[in-house]
């Protein structure tokens, strides 16, 4: 099931709500945006997907890439069903039911949903960057589980990031990184997207059984 807020609450600062889902974002990405998709595997078997699986869906990816996570908000519950698509890209024939009860990580820590907002805050060479985010759609499936955020604040980029798990037919477990981002800086803006690059190596590794979940 893929579940949307509503932003009823509080707006994004890019139009493509949701452009992550789309099966061709890499050929027509939002105009002015830089579309990116990266893949990794993590292992195999069940009890790999569910340990990866508990981690993403509290926050395992950006603690393990070097952010702290802030003013973490519930959800605003009000939010809707949308079409569930398979890796080829084509609507699933059968649709997975809803899953309506809320979740928890063995630590206690409840499941990232939608409509959920953070503040991510990371440190750098000089000085530290925050980048306020809200959850636009989760994706749980019994094979498939994850959620994007778009940024809801003005900062160095604007758009949209998903990370999304997947067991696999073949019993593989792989993470998907997909971004549409708008990089701000004049001049500067090769270079921000150069570390742009440089952290989503680093959020690809974060929940790999070497060095992550």
């Amino acid at each position: 099931m893929t579940r949307r807020s509503t932003f009823t609450d509080q707006s994004v600062t890019y139009g493509a709500i949701g452009a992550t889902l789309d099966p061709d974002f890499l050929r027509y990405p939002p105009a002015g945006y830089r579309p990116a998709e990266d893949a990794v595997r993590l292992g195999s078997g069940a009890e790999r997907f569910e340990r990866a699986a508990e981690s993403l869906m509290t926050w395992g990816i950006q603690r393990g890439a070097g952010f702290t996570v802030h003013d973490v908000s519930e959800g605003t519950g009000a939010q809707y069903p949308g079409i569930v698509y398979a890796p080829d890209g084509t609507p699933l024939t059968e649709q997975p039911e809803p899953r309506a009860e809320v979740r928890y990580g063995t630590d206690g820590t409840q499941f990232i949903t939608a409509g959920m907002t953070a503040t991510l805050q990371r440190k750098r060479r000089f000085g530290t960057v925050k980048t306020p985010v809200l959850v636009v759609y989760v994706i749980d499936e019994p094979k498939r589980i994850g959620f994007a955020y778009g940024t809801t604040a003005d900062g160095p980029e604007s758009g949209e990031e998903s990370f999304i798990l997947e067991h696999r037919d073949d019993d593989t477990v792989w993470l998907t990184i997909r971004s549409i981002l708008s990089t701000r800086g004049g001049i500067v803006a090769p270079g921000r997207r150069r570390k742009r690059r440089e952290l989503t190596r680093v959020e690809l590794r974060a929940l790999h059984p070497a060095g992550g979940a």
